[in-house]
């Protein structure tokens, strides 16, 4: 079964504490409750860069350029219990944009600390990446969900470009 295209995007930004990333409590759907990425699926007719900054518009009111993204990785998400929910997902940071994130019908965004991410609110399986996506380089990885959809089974990854 073909993967669906999902982008997401991290706005990174400095202050007198260290470097800080935007995330975001999901308010509805699949991760309710959860600290995820902005992101969502691509659109047809869409790239993957268009994506992320649509989905940084819609779920944060935060005007991305394209131009701006950095792509720092691709996470093959692999669900063997469902695998319409397979999702291949293109990762970008980006330290410019226009305006103040704003709560969506979506989304509550927050900031946190790049060094104290809220693993322990996330998917399991950021943890595997997520770090490693907004440091240096760029990550690639195949990550396999338990039959549970939501624990990882397998995680294999790699770095280049640091």
């Amino acid at each position: 079964m073909k993967a669906t295209p999902v982008t997401l995007c991290f706005l990174l930004r400095d202050d007198a504490t260290g470097q800080q990333v935007l995330l975001g409590m999901k308010k509805t759907g699949l991760g309710l409750g959860k600290i995820v990425g902005l992101g969502g699926h691509v659109e047809p007719g869409e790239t993957y860069a268009e994506a992320a900054c649509r989905e940084v518009f819609e779920e944060a009111g935060v005007v991305v350029r394209e131009e701006d993204l950095r792509a720092v990785g691709l996470i093959e998400f692999v669900f063997p219990a469902r695998p319409e929910w397979n999702m291949s997902t293109r990762l970008f940071t980006t330290r410019h944009w226009t305006g103040d994130p704003v709560e969506s019908q979506e989304i509550i965004p927050e900031w946190f600390q790049v060094t104290c991410l809220p693993l322990e609110r996330m998917w399991q399986d950021a943890e595997h990446w997520l770090p490693l996506a907004l440091g240096e380089g760029a990550v690639e990885a195949v990550i396999t969900l338990n039959a549970d959809n939501e624990t990882v089974a397998s995680a294999e990854y790699s770095l280049r470009g640091v």
